[in-house]
This record gives C-alpha cells, sequence and structure tokens, in this order.
C-alpha cells in the first residue's frame, strides 16, 4: 500500500482539510503517478458541498491531474518510470459495452468509476481524486503528456480543456464558422481558445464589462454584455454553435436568438437549479439545446495532443495546498484568472 497525503471534505458545510489514507500498490495493468498538481474544477466544489446530490465522505476531490511515473505494474508497456502523465475525470469502466468499445467510456452502461466521489468496479472501494501526492490508475486510463510544457498549465486540461474541446469538434467547429462562448471562467477560457485555434470566430458573452480586454487577448473577436437585451440583436441569427459554460440558473432564450438555422446550443455548465427555455426559442430556426459531458481517453489523448500542437494552455493561478479554502471562495466569486491549480508538493 502507499501512504498517500490529500486534502478532504468532511461534511457540506466543513472547510477541507489534511487527510491521509492509503493508495493500493499497483495491480499488473496499473500505473503509480506521484501527483504534481491538480486543478481546482467548479465540479469539485459542487461535489464537497454536497450541491449534487449525496456526496461519500471523506471526499478527496480532483480530477485534474498530472505528475509523474513512479512505479508500473509487470503488464505495463505504455509507461515507464519518469514518464509524464495525466488522469482526468474517469479511472474505469467495463470495458465491453458498446459506448466503451466506441470509446465513449464516461458513458459505459455498466458503470463509469469516476475519480472521486465514485467507486471502484467492485462497487464498494472508494475513489478518492487529485487533491492527493499519490494516485493508482489501470494504466488504459492513463493520459499521456508531451515533454516540454508548463505542467501546472497542462492540469486544467483534463477537465475544463476536454469539457470544450469534445462540443467543439463535434460540431464542426473550424475556419469560416462563428462560435459563442458564454461566461468566461475556467471552462469558458479554454473554450476561446480551443475555438480560435480550430479556425472559428468567438464571441463570449458576460456579465463582466472587466472581462472584455481578456476575452480577446484570449481570442475573441467580439464581447456582449449580457445584462442589456438590446446587445443581442447585432448577432440575431450569426453563430454556428455556442458553448454554454455558466453554472449557475439563467434563461437560454436570448443566446438562441444568435443561433443561426439549425444551430446547437451545447450545455458544459451544470447549474444545482433547473434553468429555463422558452419552446419558440428553439422551435423558431429549427435551434437545438444539447448537453456534453468530457470525452473518453482517446478524445481526451487527441484533444491533449492537439493543444500540445497549438500550443493552446490554461491560464491559472499557483496555490499551495494551504490555501484550497480561499480558492473555493474565489472561484464562486469569480476571482480567478482562470483556473486554480494546487502544487501538490505543498502538502
Amino acid at each position: 500500500m502507499i501512504k498517500t497525503k490529500s486534502y478532504a471534505a468532511f461534511s457540506a458545510t466543513s472547510p477541507l482539510q489534511p487527510y491521509s489514507f492509503e493508495r493500493r500498490s499497483p495491480r499488473p495493468d496499473d500505473v503509480v503517478i506521484e501527483i504534481a498538481y491538480c486543478g481546482v474544477c467548479h465540479s469539485d466544489i459542487h461535489t464537497a458541498r454536497g450541491e449534487w446530490g449525496p456526496t461519500a465522505y471523506p471526499c478527496v476531490p480532483g480530477h485534474e491531474i498530472v505528475g509523474r511515473v513512479k512505479e508500473i505494474g509487470k503488464k505495463v508497456k505504455r509507461f515507464k518510470v519518469g514518464d509524464l502523465a495525466g488522469v482526468g475525470c474517469f479511472v474505469d469502466s467495463c470495458g465491453k459495452c458498446t459506448n466503451c468499445k466506441s470509446h465513449e467510456e464516461q458513458f459505459c452502461s455498466v458503470r463509469t468509476a469516476f475519480t472521486y466521489n465514485s467507486t471502484e468496479l467492485d462497487g464498494k472501494t472508494p475513489t478518492y481524486g487529485g487533491y492527493s501526492s499519490y494516485i493508482t490508475v489501470k494504466d488504459k486510463y492513463v493520459l499521456k503528456i508531451k515533454k516540454g510544457l508548463a505542467l501546472e498549465r497542462v492540469a486544467p486540461l483534463l477537465c475544463a480543456g476536454i469539457t470544450t474541446y469534445s462540443p467543439l469538434k463535434r460540431y464542426g467547429t473550424k475556419k469560416g464558422k462563428k462560435v459563442g462562448v458564454v461566461g468566461l471562467g475556467g471552462l469558458g477560457h479554454m473554450a476561446v481558445k480551443i475555438a480560435k485555434a480550430m479556425g472559428a470566430e468567438v464571441t463570449v458573452f458576460s456579465t463582466s464589462p472587466g472581462k472584455e480586454q481578456d476575452a480577446k487577448k484570449l481570442g475573441a473577436k467580439n464581447f456582449i454584455i449580457t445584462t442589456d437585451q438590446k446587445n443581442f440583436i447585432p448577432l440575431s441569427g450569426k453563430l454556428d454553435l455556442i458553448i454554454d459554460t455558466v453554472s449557475a440558473k439563467h434563461d437560454f432564450s436570448s443566446y438562441l436568438s444568435t443561433i443561426k438555422i439549425g444551430g446547437t446550443h451545447v450545455l458544459v455548465g451544470a447549474a444545482p437549479e433547473p434553468n429555463q427555455v422558452a419552446a419558440m426559442a428553439l422551435i423558431f430556426g429549427r435551434k437545438k439545446l444539447a448537453g456534453s459531458l468530457i470525452g473518453g481517453i482517446k478524445e481526451t489523448q487527441e484533444m491533449l495532443d492537439f493543444c500540445a500542437r497549438k500550443k493552446v494552455l490554461a491560464d491559472i493561478e499557483l496555490i499551495p495546498a494551504s490555501k484550497i479554502n480561499e480558492s473555493y471562495e474565489r472561484t464562486i466569486k469569480g476571482q480567478v484568472k482562470y483556473r486554480f491549480v494546487i502544487d501538490i508538493k505543498t502538502l
């Protein structure tokens, strides 16, 4: 067993605090990663605070994990000790169902073992995430990280990157397309960067006028303040796709007005409360309201390789582990540009 230090939530209302536990020693097909950095995702906050349903405590959040391989099982061929490696939002699936065989392991029809607040496929052993010093994962669920990149800026790609890359790719983002991004936070800033790298013209929708300069620096051509309805009018029927990253309740109807006939508004932010939409906003224009959840291992590796090739990395604020609770409060208030990343050696 591997002695592991971490930060964990022990209830929905208590601050995260240090917690020690043991990871399993590597089985023949396992990789042990010594974690260097882990991003702080808004999903971590929702889960730690029990906002998305029951949370199993103690909960060690974190699914934007990068580090170096410390140990491998005897059957592992894809990695060697010392390699850079990453782990995203899940660590196992059945591997045999139609979805798994189609490289959509996140939708495993048997059960996906998520990186934290889940259990392994035995249905009993809890999974603990990346706010920790080590993680042991089956090699087929571990991602390869290219050398020469700022590793702390790669970490958020394992969730924020794939969450936005997947729908941008699926809906055909390329040169000549016009993409809207709702919200300019951890997910939103990656959506802007990736859409721009794919060749699209990007429009950012935000309630914060102060973010316009940053939006332009990140690659957006247009910036719309959403608190005034008249600002939507010049974009009526202009956009091919909207990536909606907001994880709070809001009305979709105004955004749908900016989409072309047959265009799509994709939700990647999950609000704790139900959102609302006027049916006519979809009916007139044959528009689609869709959702998207991360990506499978094959697509996540594709995203990492794309981002390495295009030099698309997250904008981060690196913090010591002692500031995890402070980072939660600042994330909720939007006081980060644009992703907190924990320096795990400070545990």
